[in-house]
């Protein structure tokens, strides 16, 4: 803990003839307000700057999802919660929050799985280490656009290279932009081969922060790769763990670019039969398109309240994991006295019995109402 003390004074205020001391000068005045105001001025830019840029915007996007907004003759009437019951009750509205939901899971799951194998493959001793690294990171500098066109054409349901591939093996051609769940499975095979390199990063460094003397330890003791790394590693990178899935949570719930340029023919955004058109492409085509703004606000703040639920819920999910941890390792410690209490009243059982002397006698041998002596 860092303590700010105040200047001491260069010529501390004298007593006058009565014995009281004078006022205080206008030097010590301004040493005390510095003292007192300086803190916050000095984190007063980050509340500004969010104050802008977050707050601000949020507060101003409930007031517009309040009323009737047009996107050119601006705000109309008060509504109030007629847009949220209006949504809640549109089917289109359903359809994108469960196509959002579809495709994170098709690609949080497999992204974070993948992305802690490959942290844990580097984190060895391998040659070329920095090559390696920096190889993962490749597909997230390649932007958007270009990873959505060349997946576009891969996933292209007449000269398609994975369906090429698929009819070597007999299996007919997929419809990966007409059918539901294809398209949920190209377009997270799109985030996940952009972010997974990312993660894995994030994952290595964590991992390589985790003692080296604790694996050796456990090496020494006949643990292997695979006891260590579940016994070892996960534990001690939980927090960064719970990190990596609270931001894949809230880029997979905000999922816009990737859906909007998979297939950019169709007039409808989302595929024609909005197979794919998740929610905050259903907000944009809410607002640019159709140009009413009171909707697509209110569409915005129930995604923001799904996404906050989203984060409680792993934040309460990692309390609950790390409750029962340390109540594991409590009842551990707790058996391993039980054990080494009862092998060592076992050893003087059997020295008793062979008569042997013994270093203290077991408290069933001491005389009744005696005490123990204190250690």
């Amino acid at each position: 803990m860092t303590l700010t003390r105040e200047p001491e004074l260069s010529s501390p205020p004298r007593p006058d003839r009565t014995g009281r001391k004078s006022a205080l000068t206008y030097r010590h005045r301004l040493s005390r307000l510095d003292v007192k105001l300086s803190p916050y001025l000095y984190i007063s830019p980050f509340f500004v700057l969010f104050g802008v840029v977050g707050l601000f915007p949020l507060v101003y996007t409930f007031v517009v999802s309040l009323n009737k907004w047009n996107l050119l003759s601006g705000p109309g009437e008060w509504v109030g919660f007629d847009n949220y019951a209006a949504e809640l009750n549109d089917p289109l509205f359903w359809n994108s929050l469960f196509n959002t939901m579809s495709i994170f899971l098709l690609s949080s799951i497999p992204q974070l799985i993948a992305a802690t194998f490959i942290a844990a493959v580097l984190d060895q001793n391998l040659r070329a280490k920095t090559f390696w690294r920096m190889s993962v990171l490749i597909p997230y500098v390649v932007t958007p656009v270009a990873v959505a066109l060349i997946f576009s054409n891969m996933f292209s349901e007449q000269n398609g290279m994975i369906n090429h591939l698929l009819s070597f093996v007999g299996v007919d051609p997929v419809m990966w932009k007409t059918d539901v769940f294809p398209s949920h499975i190209a377009i997270a095979s799109m985030v996940n081969w952009r972010w997974t390199g990312y993660n894995a990063l994030i994952l290595l460094a964590a991992m390589q922060s985790v003692p080296r003397d604790i694996h050796e330890s456990a090496a020494l003791d006949g643990a292997g790769f695979f006891r260590r790394f579940f016994s070892i590693t996960l534990p001690s990178i939980r927090p960064t763990m719970i990190f990596v899935i609270i931001t894949a949570t809230i880029g997979g719930l905000q999922i816009f670019t990737e859906p909007r340029l998979y297939d950019a023919t169709t007039p409808t955004p989302g595929g024609a039969h909005r197979q794919f058109q998740t929610t905050v492409l259903y907000l944009w085509e809410m607002a640019f398109q159709r140009q009413n703004f009171g909707k697509a606000s209110a569409v915005a703040f129930i995604l923001f309240i799904i996404i906050v639920a989203f984060g409680v819920l792993n934040f309460l999910i990692s309390q609950r994991i790390a409750t029962t941890d340390s109540r594991t390792d409590v009842k551990s410690a707790k058996r391993v006295l039980r054990r080494k209490a009862a092998a060592g009243r076992e050893e003087a059982l059997a020295a008793s019995t062979a008569g042997m002397p013994v270093d203290s006698p077991p408290s069933s041998t001491l005389p009744s109402g005696a005490k123990e002596p204190r250690s």
